[in-house]
């Protein structure tokens, strides 16, 4: 499928099956000249999987693709035709809802992963982020630079497609304000007035940011507890490479110094985890006014209920809000993921638990 980055959704026609392809970059005036007559190219390579990236370049050829579709069907190609790659945007998903409605299916890519990679590298993986160029950097110096010429690019290039009213200098300072608030519950208000906006622009930048894969705004757990709940979300920057950039973060001995350690750990352990969370499950945190909390909560397709609290650190005790918040919610499961990699119990319906490890539970769904 090629290269993976956060802020990219995979557009899938069906699961393509094995065979010759021709790679087609809409970004590239080339290519897009070659399609100046989009079906009778198509049509030449009816046989082959044709894959078409930055599709948000060329949206217009969503409703040719629909009538090389059907045409096909009548001859009966039905399945993996086409591979289709772009932005991650609304507007991009709502295009291709309304043409190829029954025709297509959707798949959002994750980045690198502590399940594709060597245990060794988990640390590095945290420090550099998921992007392939990053993590794969010959130093920490030199992925450092990716990520800051990503963020660069993107600001003035990418999300001016999207929302073109939005100035890029904006942008990037919320972007850092999000940073600094890594983990932290959502405060609209008091970030609208640091950028001296609106606070439903603020929103509107929020939701921009959602949309993309680039902010995770994780919902409160509401259930009859008799508690006090919160009500806010927690955000986080998706991409623990990406946060440290931000901040200006180079190298591991200065995340370890740095007061975002924590809940850096504790958003990239959520996104590992949510990236094999199965299908029908629903992620949540519970925290109440009096202090019980629970960094994720998993909601089971089979109705049962994981508590899991994160430490960055090699001991795995959890705080006294835990062991009060997992009698509140009646869990079923209960863990700490921390940064080790033995499990064992903590008590008696508690267990300590790696990160790789949990990964495989939630898989399995054991």
């Amino acid at each position: 499928m090629g290269p993976r980055q956060v802020g990219k959704t995979t557009l899938a026609l069906e699961i393509a099956e094995d065979r010759e392809s021709i790679y087609l970059d809409l970004e590239s005036y080339e290519d897009r000249g070659r399609l100046r007559d989009p079906i009778l190219f198509l049509e030449k390579y009816e046989d082959s999987l044709v894959i078409l990236d930055e599709i948000h370049r060329m949206p217009e050829l969503f409703q040719t693709l629909r009538g090389v579709i059907d045409k096909g069907r009548r001859k009966g190609k039905r399945v993996g035709r086409f591979l289709i790659l772009g932005s991650a945007s609304i507007d991009l998903l709502r295009q291709s809802g309304e043409t190829l409605a029954g025709r297509i299916g959707y798949i959002n890519m994750n980045p690198i992963t502590v399940s594709e990679i060597n245990s060794d590298d988990v640390t590095a993986l945290w420090l550099r982020g998921g992007f392939p160029d990053s993590f794969l950097g010959n130093t920490d110096q030199d992925s450092f630079l990716v990520r800051k010429d990503f963020i660069r690019t993107y600001l003035e290039r990418d999300i001016p497609q999207f929302t073109p009213r939005a100035a890029a200098e904006t942008l990037e300072r919320l972007w850092m304000m999000l940073a600094h608030c890594q983990g932290s519950m959502l405060n609209a208000s008091r970030l609208a007035s640091g950028l001296s906006i609106a606070t439903k622009t603020l929103n509107s930048y929020i939701d921009l940011l959602v949309d993309l894969l680039l902010l995770r705004r994780l919902k409160p757990f509401h259930a009859n507890t008799g508690k006090r709940l919160v009500k806010s979300p927690k955000i986080y920057i998706r991409d623990s490479g990406l946060l440290h950039a931000l901040l200006g973060i180079k190298n591991y001995n200065e995340l370890a110094g740095h007061p975002v350690i924590g809940a850096s750990w504790e958003g990239f352990v959520i996104e590992n985890i949510l990236s094999v969370m199965p299908f029908g499950a629903k992620a949540t945190f519970y925290r109440t006014s009096a202090g019980a909390e629970i960094d994720l909560i998993l909601e089971m397709p089979s109705g049962e209920i994981w508590a899991i609290e994160i430490k960055s650190g090699l001991t795995a005790k959890p705080s006294k809000g835990f062991y009060n918040a997992i009698e509140d919610i009646h869990s079923n499961n209960n863990f700490v993921v921390y940064a080790g990699k033995e499990q064992y119990p903590i008590a008696k319906n508690i267990q300590a638990i790696g990160l790789a490890d949990m990964m495989q539970l939630v898989e399995l769904n054991l």
